[in-house]
């Protein structure tokens, strides 16, 4: 079964909700990026997050989730939009950190306590949209459900879960997201309060085979719930020679021929999916020509 994510509503349309299973999708990023274990599970959560956020938006509208902590994992990037794509990296991806206390991967060890979480959203107006609230956690899951609570408005709880197996491959990987609606009643918030403080880790609900849409029948504490849609997801990124080619393009003709000169050609690594580009003198001689506008 490939990743997905389902859209739904509860309670009568006051409650919005979103499940998803991406443990090919992070398997994905831990691949390309080499991370281990404690950079997997803050580099996955990020991404989990960064599927929901972007489940909310139309197709084409897309959305960069920025955090940016104290601790050694470094910043984390993370671009995802409406249709299911997503790719991310983590500045230090060589990190393994000791277990914390409850025998848990240290994520919060890793992205720090201090710092900010940052949402830039591109829906195709003249300005992005950009909203950003402090680290309150370092767990990820609790700094995206204060970002929505602060930055949209929007009460939610979010969860988001790694399994990393001792080999350091992704066993599985997945998330929730619950979002109350104006008008919902107490009884119905008190209701999900009380399903999410019994809820095993998502992750772990995966391993022992249940789907997105078992996973939020249990949280939501009702079988009565309303699938919209189910949307397949993925690691996918949208790099090319030909964007980078644009990006040499604009450092300008003497910038090239300083590669020409100094390197006889260039290389161009993709920060988000580690792909390569090599550039051959005679390619940085077309760039140099289109730069000066000879083409």
């Amino acid at each position: 079964m490939t990743d997905y994510l389902v859209k739904a509503l509860a309670y009568d349309g006051f409650v919005r909700a979103y499940a998803v299973d991406a443990t090919a999708t992070v398997a994905e990023a831990q691949r390309r990026h080499d991370t281990w274990n404690t950079a997997s599970a803050a580099l996955g959560r990020t991404m989990i997050g960064g599927l929901m956020l972007g489940a909310t938006l139309k197709g084409d509208d897309k959305l960069t989730i920025k955090i940016d902590g104290n601790g050694p994992a470094g910043g984390i990037v993370v671009d995802s939009n409406g249709k299911g794509d997503v790719k991310g990296y983590i500045k230090n991806p060589h990190l393994s950190l000791p277990l914390n206390s409850i025998g848990k991967i240290d994520v919060r060890g890793a992205v720090g306590t201090e710092g900010m979480l940052t949402v830039i959203k591109d829906l195709g107006m003249k300005e992005p949209f950009s909203g950003q609230t402090p680290i309150v956690s370092g767990e990820i899951g609790e700094d995206f459900t204060y970002y929505l609570a602060v930055s949209e408005q929007i009460p939610s709880a979010v969860g988001v879960s790694v399994l990393v197996d001792t080999d350091d491959s992704i066993k599985t990987a997945g998330g929730f997201m619950i979002q109350i609606m104006p008008g919902a009643s107490d009884e119905v918030i008190d209701q999900i309060e009380e399903q999410l403080k019994e809820t095993t880790r998502i992750s772990s609900l995966l391993d022992q085979g249940q789907t997105p849409e078992e996973i939020l029948k249990g949280l939501l504490g009702t079988e009565d719930v309303d699938f919209l849609e189910t949307m397949p997801v993925q690691f996918k990124c949208d790099c090319s020679k030909d964007k980078f080619g644009a990006a040499i393009i604009s450092l300008g003709p003497d910038e090239i021929q300083a590669m020409i000169d100094e390197d006889h050609g260039a290389e161009a690594v993709c920060s988000f999916c580690n792909n390569k580009y090599e550039y051959s003198e005679a390619d940085l001689l077309e760039l140099k020509r289109e730069a000066m506008g000879e083409v």
